[in-house]
């Protein structure tokens, strides 16, 4: 396999954002959700107007893991008040760490989340936390073999079905 790099992602690249964003949630959530519920999501998730909001946004950065130029999967973060829910600023919330499923298994899940821990590390947070479906045993162990915690629980809405993402979180303070 071609060699894996990281770019961090500007607003010229909207439409490849949309398209892996769009095709990564697809791939790894439609067995499991009603194709209603998915289409609603996808159109309000990945829309133009809330991405190029998203890309403009300070307390955001978004990365593409790219093999050949072919961008294979993404990053999101959050700082600040941009947070999805906890809005500690002396946090970093990973959002999404999405890889198409042909590179599962091929490193690029662990780069994405190193370019996280890189970015944390820079910003002094204290710690990295996020939300995983706890319908996803390899997010979850993932996430536990690097480290991370349970801490509490959340729900998701995809379309009108109400999900539990269990809330994890890595102390910074001895990772380095």
């Amino acid at each position: 396999m071609a060699e894996i790099e990281i770019e961090k992602v500007s607003i010229n690249d909207i439409d490849q954002l949309q398209k892996i964003g769009n095709q990564t949630f697809y791939e790894t959530f439609s067995s499991v959700n009603s194709e209603v519920n998915m289409a609603k999501y996808l159109n309000e998730g990945f829309s133009s107007e809330k991405l190029t909001v998203e890309l403009c946004d300070d307390n955001t950065e978004f990365y593409f893991a790219t093999s050949d130029g072919k961008v294979i999967g993404y990053l999101k973060i959050n700082f600040g008040q941009s947070q999805t829910e906890l809005k500690d600023e002396n946090a970093l919330e990973i959002e999404r760490i999405y890889v198409l499923k042909d590179f599962h298994g091929k490193n690029v899940g662990k780069l994405l989340y190193d370019q996280a821990i890189h970015t944390a590390k820079q910003k002094n947070a204290e710690y990295i936390w996020l939300g995983v479906w706890e319908e996803n045993p390899r997010a979850i162990n993932f996430y536990k073999k690097n480290g991370f915690v349970a801490f509490d629980k959340h729900i998701f809405k995809l379309g009108d079905d109400v999900q539990t993402d269990i809330m994890m979180r890595l102390s910074l303070k001895n990772h380095f």
